[in-house]
């Protein structure tokens, strides 16, 4: 996992509440343990025709959607099943973040793991993004996840909460098991020193 920093990037603006992990990326590709593709299948139903063709009014298949490295969400984005493959079709993708009024818990820890930034926002700064974006669709956001802020387009610079440990693998780059590895040698030295001698007594 590359290190989380700063950056700026056009925005996929998909304002629809409770898209579940379904709708991400459908159940009938769930059957791969490997990332590798799983960008191509992200939202499949919706990007694409009956036909197998793209569909050009999804937000996906045209400028600046499908380019762009964070998606504007509506409310309870992620609900529905567990699926890790949710977070991993959308980093394929190329998304960097998804900004909503709230997340799935299970999503969101997912999200978290797999370097995903689950941004939550207030309702009113949501509001004022979407206003903003509809009146250009080709505004930027900027993320500083080190500072947890996001700059939207109509409604400014936002904090957003995050879980300290996550974000802290993040910035540095790396899973829960490469952030116990980078502390090997410290816990080899408690270890040794909370080893107690066996007693000879009888």
């Amino acid at each position: 996992m590359e290190k989380f920093t700063p950056f700026e990037s056009w925005i996929a603006v998909l304002p629809v509440d409770n898209i579940d992990t379904d709708q991400i990326i459908p159940a009938r590709f769930l059957k791969t343990i490997s990332k590798a593709g799983l960008g191509g299948q992200l939202f499949f139903d919706w990007r694409y025709l009956p036909s197998g063709e793209p569909n050009p009014d999804f937000v996906l298949n045209r400028a600046p959607g499908k380019s762009a490295q964070i998606l504007l969400a509506g409310d309870n984005f992620g609900c529905g099943s567990s699926r890790e493959h949710a977070p991993w079709a959308l980093t394929q993708f190329g998304f960097k973040a998804v900004v909503s009024t709230s997340f799935a818990d299970i999503f969101k820890g997912n999200a978290l793991k797999n370097g995903l930034v689950p941004v939550v926002i207030p309702r009113d700064a949501h509001a004022a993004a979407l206003k903003a974006l509809a009146a250009d669709p080709l505004a930027t956001a900027s993320l500083d996840l080190a500072a947890q802020t996001i700059t939207l387009p109509g409604a400014g610079a936002v904090t957003f909460p995050i879980d300290p440990f996550s974000k802290t693998c993040l910035l540095e780059g790396v899973d829960e098991l490469g952030f116990l590895l980078k502390h090997e040698a410290e816990i080899a030295a408690y270890e040794k020193d909370r080893a107690m001698p066996f007693s000879t007594k009888a």
